[in-house]
């Protein structure tokens, strides 16, 4: 066995061709075109065929006849008549710098051109070999020369390829002078083989260098526009030079940008390549990947790589050269130790080549691993914005369905669809019929669309219809679904298809992000890279390699086997992650009635419970996880031993440094590829799943009709029958569905259904520019005809004349039931994309009644409506919605139950005003209402829909009521109602109250920190690892010391072991004692590993409790004000995207920060203490390395703050359009939201591309700085050292790892001050505004309150601290027992004075309740005493038992009589099976509950509650009249003697029996007192209000009667 790599055939390499033929530079001369120097001859060949091919492939005929139109340049480009021919070429080359860079290359050529003349005509015999190498390399650089004048004066792209052609055929030329006159110098016994043309050679070989090398590096480039139709502003890396571009050169301005400026933002950033726009991605990508337009079932995998073979076969060849180049240390490490060995003997090569093959081997791989990254990183952004515009865009075709929470468990809602629609049948009358609510699907057909809903089973298939007939499963299977749902419910399945749409581009994306790095690892590099070792392992240590080799498969499984068991332990902790994310998310979504309730601190105790299972799970798995790592760590050297072993024990080999520091490299490099690899497999099944996702996303989520093509022979045969009359609105012999299900869902709680099919049997016609009326009881079908009209549903002609016909050439407006607007300005929700018109919009806003609401707001129009319209009231959104339809020059126009969330006098102005109006006027109305009277002075067409989904009748309103006794029944109850309207206080909503005044802009915008992430961030996590954190750091630190001093003596050791040898004879050195000793040590260096991860993990588990702990404290303990103008949404993202990463991105990154840092120090340490020489370099390496790494720090930080800031308005734009999908496809906007959703992911994009180019950035300099530190080192250990061999491969090896871990450093600190952002991120929640916290003294008496007596003396409140008041001196006594009313108009304080009594809002004075001081009281206390009941109650989803009792606190005996006590027995059947019992299931927010059963509810909480003091606000102004006598009943009734009631009225009627009533205006009490008495001031404002009203004698009679009980 030879002692190292064999090298003589390198030293040979002189004397050999480039051929197999065995002619050697010695018998050249007999064989003349076999010379090197011939050899750029067939460079040039290929250059003339593959320019010829290209010029006829640009001239080929056309199929009309034509030659194809080369690429020219620019029109705008100078002509010989404008301007001269210098401006043309310069305009053709790109530029300036470009055309001179050209014509110094044209020089270098001819001035080499001109010495190969020379010596050609100086040649004595032409014919001999110099003779013809002159004439060759003659007309090689006349070739060359005419290519580079075609450079500088062809026209594009003619000149950039005969630039390039003629760069090559240079760099031919310079690499065959290097090969046969540099190379030789490397050598001892070899010479240049041109050395006869003395200094010419060497001028040659320099304007070849200039030429052929640096001209085409450093030479700028044209920017050509990926569409030349639509030029952009190009990236610089579109027309840097070749150097630029390898090492990132480019970056320099923004980096140095953001070193100036205390933070860069978005405009300062590159602009985005448009190679990179959505737009050029998706014209090749979406031909494969949309499933419209490709039916192929391929793995989506598969498919990727078709639209990525070129970034794959990059990622592919880039890996390679890497995984070549890498073997160039440890082959030079071999040599220059080989050559210490042997006492510095001259061998064949001298070592300057091995160090300088060191150094570009280094160089070549780190720009091979840089360029790597770069295709990585572009192919990821790519995949994420192509995925991201094709969910979004697939999603504007899809049929929503509606669901409850417990339809489908979290696990099946990952997978299902979208949620089925589940209709409340038991709505009262009040309650809005909402026959499908809302329900996303499209209508964008020319003259109709048609809708399908089915399973997530369905395949999805192409198929735009282009007749007026359609099917999409006709005979075959029509199955029918619901139809009727309360509008919530369609509310909470959009909020589940949104969640789901947002996890695909969010998690999954994050899951493909590094696709292309992995699986080309797993497929080329890993297994090329394995080979390479076991053959470079096989030349130094022979067969032992082969031994090591079987350790490896031996030990293989075990990994696996831990890889498994984490997986399984990930999905625990991910089903705990998202139990505790689900009740953080409700628990957001009703924190105002967890604040008035006062349930903060057993919330919180709930979360910690929640949080304290999930950190279990983390903890198993952050244990498996050092499992595994241990095992990579522990496999490489169980090989090492084991071939060593057999080297020295069985195979009697002497061990010398050579060998074991080059293999020890080699080594390393297995080890570093196997903790790859087994890092890489599970999130390739990640990815897989992901991909697997996404893929029945696209093909299985069932579209509507419009989108579908699976018709059977029967149903086409149907379809091409007849068509639509023109222009008529209609439908003729069709059933619809809502699903193709034969199974019809669920509703939880045993909610009885039914199946629910729309007919129409015979023709029904809406008559042109008129008012259509459609009426009927709840769940008849009235919404559900609208969506039949707009291909909302499933459509089931009955014969060869059925038609479904919506025109669309005028335009379709649809206002939904559940209004939606954007999150965008009141004026933009009402424009919509149309042309502002200030008149029409003027009228628009007096018609729509919403001039009042705009003065409430001190921004007028531009007023933000914040998230899902939080700042509006329900009857401002309806009207906004309303005023979008009207504003719109569409001609038909549909309104879906418009009049539902009004009040009678709101509803009689838009009757009046706007249906009337000159707007509307010759436009087609087609509206839904229950309000029939209001409505009938202006209708001219009834529709009258039956409880089966049939047509009871059509024509005029005269004749429905003729023939629908129920309706005329409805009417006339409905005109009573009108009447006793006029008793209403207001005719606005409750939400319309001072609080809303002053909000333009209410959500502010989102914090964002300059510079470095701040220590008291860092210090939350840091400082809460254990109670004595200084003593837990001094521990930890002094563990990874011990830890990796002993991993370098471990190294040291075994050159020590190798050493022996060389001073000792091989019977002297007893290998069973230094393999002991080795074994030993790797042990010991293996406990500690152990300890120092136990360690870890354990005091990390310790500060994300702690953190979760104070999050979940503040934000329970904030007020109200900063609740209202923080979006819940941004909440929620604090408790759960920033404490996963507290979880497992900031730990992880912290304990490999710390275990690098002393890795590095300790490794400084060692190449400082065999080379003292070196404390400067090391020094000087560590200084430039931190510079680099600061000034990629600030900027990168603020390009990550970019980048989360560009992430959220995708999600929010899929959130918006989702929510309101019938919407956007009933105006045809689909198109406008696409490009919405492009321009936002572009966007994305630029932040994207950035961040990681700045990555590149950093990581090539580190590397360059590394390699340089290293090289000088290696060359100082050679020349200028006499360390012996073991030594020195010892101080290399430290060096390298020195120099390999600067840049990973650099990386960790950055991704830790990154992940740190979300510590930022939380430490900001920390720091929000508080209520008062409770104190000892707080705690009430055992016995309070015994009674509800209220004291309230010069009581003043407001919102904020330099806020108006909002109550001025308010001063009452109440009575224990007594009942309030309290009216007022809007604005006058009624909502504050509740506020005031919890103390939700700033408050001054004296409020005493049952003789305690409230202001002395833990809030607490006070709030869990009082019982509020909001006009909307809050419910939680889950049984009606924990929404009545949600900390287990009372039996079902108490429950039960609760319930009964607030009427909701009395308004259900015994015998009905759709019942509501204490195990029947709430939606949530109540979703699938009627507005007054959610209010029954909640004053059934009241009653269990037991609270001394009950105030309802407004509870009852949006039920019928029916259920608020019920409740009024039981409020009477069944709440003891001693409760106190105070009433914010709506209906005088509600509160006239009332022991008091309080009148406000403007914040101060104008009346108090009985009602009886007040009635008698006939200057009142009582007596005023009620002589106004339509129920005056009632009235009277009612205060009459609590006067004389």
């Amino acid at each position: 066995m030879s002692s190292g790599l064999s090298v003589t055939w390198l030293g040979e390499l002189s004397q050999i061709p480039l051929t197999a033929s065995g002619v050697t530079l010695a018998s050249m001369s007999h064989s003349a075109w076999l010379d090197s120097l011939i050899i750029p001859v067939y460079f040039a060949g290929l250059s003339v065929v593959f320019l010829l091919a290209d010029i006829v492939h640009r001239n080929r005929p056309s199929k009309d006849g034509s030659g194809s139109v080369p690429e020219l340049d620019s029109p705008s480009a100078p002509t010989a008549g404008v301007g001269s021919g210098l401006s043309r070429m310069i305009h053709s080359t790109g530029s300036i710098t470009i055309f001179l860079f050209r014509l110094v290359q044209l020089l270098g050529v001819l001035a080499l051109l001109g010495l190969s003349i020379f010596g050609f005509i100086n040649e004595h015999d032409m014919r001999s070999f110099s003779g013809v190498s002159n004439l060759v390399q003659c007309v090689l650089y006349a070739y060359s020369a005419m290519l580079s004048v075609v450079s500088i004066l062809g026209r594009t792209p003619y000149n950039y390829r005969a630039y390039v052609h003629a760069s090559l055929i240079l760099a031919a030329i310079w690499g065959v002078y290097l090969y046969r006159d540099v190379w030789p110098l490397a050598t001892f016994n070899s010479l240049p083989l041109d050395a006869a043309e003395g200094n010419v050679l060497w001028l040659k070989l320099g304007l070849l260098s200039i030429s052929g090398v640096l001209i085409p590096l450093f030479s700028p480039r044209k920017y050509v526009p990926a569409d030349p139709k639509e030029p952009t502003e190009p990236h610089p890396e579109q027309t840097c030079s070749l150097f630029s571009l390898l090492v990132y050169v480019y970056m320099e301005s923004i980096i140095w940008r953001a070193w100036r400026l205390p933070r860069i933002t978005y405009d300062m950033l590159p602009p985005l390549p448009d190679y990179d726009r959505v737009k050029s991605l998706a014209g090749y990508s979406f031909p494969y990947l949309d499933p419209l337009l490709n039916k192929s079932r391929q793995h989506f995998m598969l498919l990727l790589v078709r639209v990525f073979w070129v970034e794959f076969c990059n990622l592919a060849s880039m890996s390679i050269t890497a995984v070549v180049a890498a073997f160039a240390a440890p082959i030079s490490i071999n040599q220059l130790l080989i050559y210490l060995e042997s006492g510095r003997a001259e061998s064949a090569i001298r070592p300057w080549f091995w160090i300088a093959l060191f150094f570009f081997g280094r160089i070549f791989k780190d720009v091979s691993d840089q360029w790597f990254l770069y295709y990585q990183s572009r192919f990821s952004v790519r995949v994420q914005a192509i995925i991201t515009e094709l969910v979004f865009e697939h999603s504007l075709r899809i049929r929503t369905k509606a669901e409850t929470s417990s339809d489908s468990s979290p696990d099946d809602q990952s997978r299902n669809t979208t949620a089925v629609a589940t209709p409340e049948n038991a709505s009262d009358d009040g309650a809005a019929d909402a026959d499908g609510g809302e329900r996303p699907h499209s209508a964008m057909a020319s003259t109709s669309t048609v809708v399908d809903t089915g399973s997530n089973d369905e395949n999805l298939d192409q198929g735009k219809g282009k007749g007026k007939s359609k099917s999409a499963e006709g005979r075959k299977s029509p199955t029918d679904a619901q139809d009727k749902e309360k509008a919530g419910a369609e509310k909470s399945g959009n909020k589940h298809l949104t969640g789901r749409i947002n996890n695909l581009v969010t998690n999954d994306m994050t899951n493909l992000e590094n696709l292309g790095v992995f699986t080309v690892f797993a497929t080329v590099e890993s297994p090329f890279q394995i080979t390479l070792s076991i053959i470079f392992l096989y030349q130094i240590l022979g067969w032992s390699a082969l031994v090591g080799l079987a350790m490896m498969i031996i030990t293989l499984p075990l990994p696996g086997y831990i890889t498994k068991l984490i997986q399984g332990v990930q999905k625990e902790k991910m089903k705990r992650t998202d139990s505790r994310v689900q009740t953080v998310t409700e628990t957001m979504n009703v924190i105002r009635m967890v604040k008035l309730f006062g349930w903060e601190h057993r919330i919180a105790t709930q979360l910690d419970a929640k949080r304290e299972e999930e950190l279990i799970a983390v903890r198993k798995s952050k244990l498996l996880t050092l499992s595994i790592n241990l095992c990579n760590y522990m496999i490489p050297i169980l090989v090492m031993l084991a071939t060593f072993f057999t080297y020295t024990v069985l195979m009697k080999q002497q061990l010398t440094a050579s060998k074991v520091f080059s293999s020890m490299s080699v080594f390393d490099m297995l080890r570093i590829d196997i903790q790859a690899t087994f890092y890489i497999i599970p999130q390739l099944i990640q990815a897989k799943v992901s991909m697997d996702r996404i893929a029945d996303f696209l093909r299985n989520t069932e579209l509507i009709d419009e989108f579908t093509d699976d018709k059977d022979e029967e149903t086409e045969a149907l379809y091409s029958v007849v068509s639509a009359p023109r222009d008529v609105i209609g439908i003729r012999q069709a059933s619809f569905t809502w699903s193709r299900d034969s199974t019809p869902p669920q509703t939880p709680g045993g909610t009885r259904k039914r199946t629910f099919t729309l007919h129409v049997d015979d023709e029904l016609i809406f008559q042109r520019g008129k008012v259509n009326l459609v009426v009927g009881p709840t769940g008849a079908g009235k919404t559900s005809l609208l969506m039949a009209l707009l291909g909302e549903m499933h459509y089931i002609p009955a014969g060869p004349d059925s038609f479904v016909s919506l025109p669309r050439d005028g335009g379709v407006a649809y206002a939904a039931q559940e209004s939606w607007v954007q999150n965008e300005t009141i004026k933009n929700n009402i424009l919509f994309g149309a042309p502002y018109d200030e008149v029409r919009y003027n009228k628009v806003l007096e018609q729509c009644t919403l001039e009042r609401d705009l003065s409430l707001f001190d921004a007028g129009d531009q007023t933000e409506v914040g998230e899902k319209g939080i700042t509006l009231s329900g009857g401002q959104k309806a009207r906004i919605t309303l005023a979008r339809a009207v504003y719109s020059h569409a001609k038909i126009l549909l309104l879906d139950d418009i009049l539902a969330a009004l009040d009678v006098h709101t509803s009689k102005w838009i009757v009046d005003k706007c249906l009337k109006g000159d707007l509307l006027e010759g436009r087609t109305v087609i509206l839904v209402t229950h309000n029939v009277a209001i409505v009938s002075p202006i209708v001219d067409f009834v529709v009258d829909m039956g409880s089966d989904g049939r047509i009871l009748s059509q024509g005029t309103l005269a004749n429905a009521l003729a023939r629908d006794s129920k309706l005329l029944q409805e009417v006339n109850e409905e005109n009573e109602e009108i009447e006793k309207a006029e008793n209403e206080v207001d005719s606005e909503k409750p939400e319309d109250t001072t609080a809303k005044q002053g909000a333009g802009k209410l959500v502010v915008a989102e914090e964002m920190e300059d510079g470095h992430v701040g220590w008291s961030a860092m210090k939350l996590f840091i400082g809460n690892m254990a109670r004595r954190p200084v003593l837990f750091w001094c521990i930890y630190l002094s563990g990874h010391v011990i830890r990796h001093t002993i991993s370098n003596f471990q190294t040291w050791y075994l050159g020590y072991w190798a050493s022996q040898y060389e001073t000792h004879t091989p019977d002297e050195v007893s290998v069973p004692y230094h393999l002991s000793v080795y074994t030993s040590i790797v042990v010991f260096g293996t406990l500690f590993t152990v300890f120092c991860v136990f360690y870890f993990v354990y005091g990390s588990m310790r500060a994300a409790r702690i953190v979760h702990q104070k999050l979940i404290t503040s934000l329970l303990g904030t007020t109200l004000r900063w609740l209202d103008k923080t979006p819940t949404a941004r909440i929620i993202a604090r408790c759960t995207v920033d404490i996963q990463a507290l979880d497992d991105r900031i730990a992880r990154s912290a304990e490999m920060l710390v275990e690098m840092v002393v890795f590095m120090l300790l490794k400084m340490f060692a190449v400082i203490l065999f080379s003292p020489i070196f404390l400067i370099p090391t020094f000087l390496v560590a200084v430039m390395s931190a510079a680099c790494g600061n000034a990629f720090m600030k900027a990168q930080l603020a390009v990550k703050r970019e980048m989360s800031n560009a992430k959220a308005p995708v999600l929010s734009h899929f959130g918006a359009a989702i929510s309101g999908i019938t919407s956007v496809r009933a105006y045809g906007a689909q198109e406008a939201f696409k490009q919405e959703s492009i321009n936002r992911i572009d966007k994305y994009t630029r932040v994207s591309v950035t961040h990681w180019n700045l990555n590149r950035w950093v990581s090539s300099r580190i590397d360059f700085i590394g390699t340089v530190f290293a090289t000088g080192l290696a060359a100082y250990l050679t020349y200028a050292s006499d360390l012996s061999a073991a030594n020195t491969g010892f101080s290399l090896n430290m060096a390298n790892s020195f120099t390999i871990v600067v840049v990973n450093l650099i990386r960790i600190f950055n991704e830790f001050e990154i992940s740190g952002n979300s510590l930022e991120r939380i430490q900001q929640y920390l720091l929000i505004e508080q209520e008062p916290k409770p104190t000892i003294d707080g705690v009430p008496p055992a016995y309070w309150p015994a009674s509800g007596r209220l004291e309230v003396e010069k009581l003043s409140a407001r919102y904020s601290p330099d806020g108006p008041k909002v109550l001025h001196d308010v001063s009452f006594e109440v009575a224990s027992g007594e009942r309030v009313g309290i009216v007022g108009r809007t604005g006058s304080g009624k909502s504050s004075l509740t506020l005031s009594l919890l103390r939700c809002i700033l408050t001054e004075g004296s409020v005493r309740y049952d003789g305690l001081p409230t202001d002395k009281l833990n809030l607490d206390a006070l709030r869990s005493n009082i019982t509020i009941i909001p006009q909307v109650p809050e419910l939680l989803s889950g049984t009606l038992r924990q929404n009545l009792d949600p900390f287990s606190e009372h039996d079902d005996a108490v429950l039960n009589d609760a319930l009964r006590s607030a009427g909701l027995f009395s308004l259900q059947d015994e015998e009905d099976e759709s019942r509501i019992t204490l195990d029947s299931e709430i939606a949530g927010g109540g979703a699938n509950l009627s507005v007054g059963q959610r209010q029954i509810l909640a004053l059934a909480r009241a009653i269990v509650r037991r609270s001394k003091l009950l105030i309802l606000d407004e509870a009852t102004s949006a039920i019928d009249y029916g259920t608020d006598s019920i409740i009024q009943t039981s409020l009477r009734t069944e709440l003891g003697k001693d409760v106190t009631l105070l009433t914010v009225a709506h209906r005088l009627q509600t509160i006239m029996d009332a022991d008091k009533i309080m009148v406000l205006d403007a914040g101060r009490i104008v009346e108090f007192g009985k009602p009886s008495e007040l009635l008698k001031n006939e200057k009142g404002f009582l007596r005023a209000l009620v002589d106004e009203s339509g129920d005056r004698e009632k009235l009277y009679q009612m205060a009459d009667g609590v006067s004389s009980s």
